[in-house]
């Protein structure tokens, strides 16, 4: 499951709006519907995303907070490390080798610690995501 469809799921669970029905109500199929919620299709586009917000009457730092899970939910990402040290390149790696032995206090405390790292300014992202 991605960020952005565990977030939906739980919209529609609080709503009590069937799976079926929000992807009738929104013109896509609920396979497709299904498919993002658990992380087996990419991101969904930006203009989804506002339908999505549209439709449970997600406003302000809600629809942000929603948007902002959409593009941290591509589950195949690519990592570029070219021109950072041998160390980033092996940690990169590293966590693609064991990420699924991760349990999720472990993985809640490396989270928090590139929550603590705040981005280089005019920095931008070194993940690229690969469109299938």
């Amino acid at each position: 499951m991605t960020p952005f469809g565990e977030r939906v799921r739980s919209l529609r669970d609080a709503r009590g709006v069937t799976l079926k029905q929000m992807a009738t109500d929104l013109s896509i199929s609920s396979a497709y519907l299904s498919a993002l919620e658990h992380g087996k299709r990419g991101q969904p586009s930006p203009q989804l995303v506002r339908q999505i917000c549209a439709y449970f009457g997600i406003i302000w730092d809600e629809a942000e907070e929603l948007e902002r899970l959409a593009d941290l939910s591509h589950p195949r990402v690519t990592v570029d490390t070219s021109g950072l040290s041998a160390r980033a390149t092996e940690l990169a790696n590293r966590l693609s080798e064991r990420i699924g032995d991760l349990d999720e206090e472990r993985i809640d405390a490396i989270l928090a610690i590139l929550d603590a790292v705040p981005p280089k300014k005019g920095t931008r992202r070194r993940v690229w995501v690969r469109r299938r």
